[in-house]
């Protein structure tokens, strides 16, 4: 499955993203808020402070939730990628969030973030 042309524009046109991973149980965690951007024809989250960001864990751990943003929502699959599309994104954050200074964009951007970045490939149920 792939995100429509208009869920792309508008999840990739929000400011903010809420997701949520699913329990072992399939149940649904709390969303998070988080900041969320479009590269291409793909949506990728950082987390903020690192791998250790319980968010971030549960989610890699999980493997599927479910994401809200822009008038969207969606069943995800969270995908880690790494360096092959570090430079595309960083360039997404600083395009997008850049107004908020280096201290906050910082924390989702340069060496390390690529550790952090997940891919959001819409699923069915």
């Amino acid at each position: 499955m792939t995100w429509t042309p208009d869920e792309l524009d508008k999840v990739g046109r929000a400011e903010e993203l809420q997701v949520s991973s699913l329990r072992r149980d399939g149940t649904a965690r709390p969303f998070v808020t988080i900041w969320v951007v479009r590269a291409g024809e793909d949506i990728f989250i950082r987390s903020a402070y690192g791998p250790e960001n319980g968010w971030f864990r549960r989610a890699l751990a999980s493997g599927l939730g479910r994401v809200r943003a822009g008038g969207v929502e969606k069943n995800v699959v969270f995908e880690q990628v790494g360096q092959e599309v570090q430079v595309a994104v960083d360039a997404a954050y600083h395009a997008k969030y850049d107004r908020h200074g280096p201290r906050i964009v910082n924390t989702v951007v340069g060496p390390g973030s690529e550790l952090t970045t997940i891919r959001l490939v819409p699923r069915d149920t």
